[in-house]
């Protein structure tokens, strides 16, 4: 099963304009039923809701993006002043697709690599599209069978990536296509492809996941000897990081005192880059400074834990911030300074 590209998304785009401006102008009449005409009073009603209301792409129900955003959601909200709505989408292609072409998205989660598949489709994309905060990594998993014991064991055999709209059934085949590693893909359920690895069906030699450690079934789930993971280093990381997988984050499966060398992804808060002034670029400004003034909220009970890693200061490879957080940081340099400095996992280029 393939997942849905931006070239397809583009394409059916551009085909529903072409057939829509070729129908009759009848039937585009048909088309539109005629709206009740509102008062006076709904339509400063409907100025007062749109005038400050940003919408956010997340990502699919069971992952952390969409739960990200709804936290943000939670602590920005400014009444009348500022409104974020969550948006539920199929994962980090269309947030990228949304944020491009969606009305009422100005801002989105993504992995950074995502930007990757639409550079020859949209070349000035690092002009339309910057980032406001680095969140979260998602660290690379290759976990293996016992008779698998290198990545170079993995050529031609079946490699699951999760199900479409995944970070890793996309950032997954990524990485492998820059490992020049060619396995034979699939894209089936993370469980089921676990449970046919465990018993030796299906031919599965290996499951990639990319996410944030640690992963459930690896923390508690129980493995034979042999199940393990593999190291993965890479020396032109381009948008990833380097990072460790290790016996604190999964006993069972690392030894005491050893690491697992691994790669992750930066999960970032994206915005379009609109006209300075314009009505969204001023939305979108508030949003940055309500976000980065209330982060101790987020870091806080009752939040995604993994907030208590962000450090807005933090930089993402590769990529501009977005002016107005740029601005905000100058503003609070001594401050960001110190904070960065105790902060875990995080990195100043």
């Amino acid at each position: 099963m393939k997942q849905r590209s931006a070239i397809g998304f583009l394409f059916g785009t551009l085909l529903a304009g072409l057939l829509f401006s070729l129908a009759p102008a009848s039937a585009q009449l048909r088309a539109q039923p005629q709206q009740p005409q509102m008062t006076a009073a709904e339509l400063a009603v409907r100025a007062k809701m749109n005038s400050w209301t940003v919408g956010l792409a997340g990502g699919l129900l069971e992952g952390a993006p969409i739960h990200f955003a709804t936290d943000i959601s939670r602590v920005v909200d400014d009444a009348d002043d500022l409104h974020v709505l969550p948006v539920v989408t199929r994962g980090p292609t269309e947030n990228v697709e949304a944020l491009l072409y969606l009305r009422g998205i100005d801002a989105a989660i993504i992995n950074a690599d995502t930007l990757e598949q639409f550079r020859k489709l949209v070349p000035n994309i690092d002009r339309r599209i910057s980032y406001i905060v680095n969140l979260f990594p998602s660290e690379l998993h290759i976990f293996v069978r016992p008779e698998i014991h290198s990545l170079a064991d993995l050529a031609g055999k079946k490699v699951n990536f999760n199900t479409p709209g995944t970070t890793a059934a996309y950032s997954g085949p990524l990485i492998f296509d820059r490992l020049k590693l060619n396995v034979e893909k699939t894209f089936i359920p993370h469980p089921t492809a676990l449970q046919e690895m465990r018993k030796g069906e299906g031919g599965i030699a290996a499951v990639v996941f990319v996410t944030s450690k640690p992963v459930e079934a690896f923390a508690r789930g129980r493995w034979e000897p042999g199940f393990k993971f593999l190291p993965v280093e890479i020396e032109d990381l381009g948008f990833y990081t380097p990072s460790v997988l290790t016996s604190k984050d999964y006993p069972q499966l690392i030894p005491e005192g050893q690491v697992i060398p691994t790669i992750s992804v930066p999960t970032i808060l994206a915005a379009y880059n609109w006209p300075k002034g314009s009505d969204h670029y001023l939305r979108l400004a508030r949003l940055v400074d309500h976000l980065f003034s209330r982060l101790d909220r987020l870091q806080g009970p009752g939040f995604h834990p993994a907030w208590k890693n962000v450090n807005i200061a933090a930089q993402v490879p590769g990529l501009t911030r977005f002016v107005p957080a740029q601005e905000w940081l100058d503003q609070h340099r001594g401050e960001q300074r110190a904070n960065l400095s105790t902060a875990p996992g995080t990195s100043q280029r």
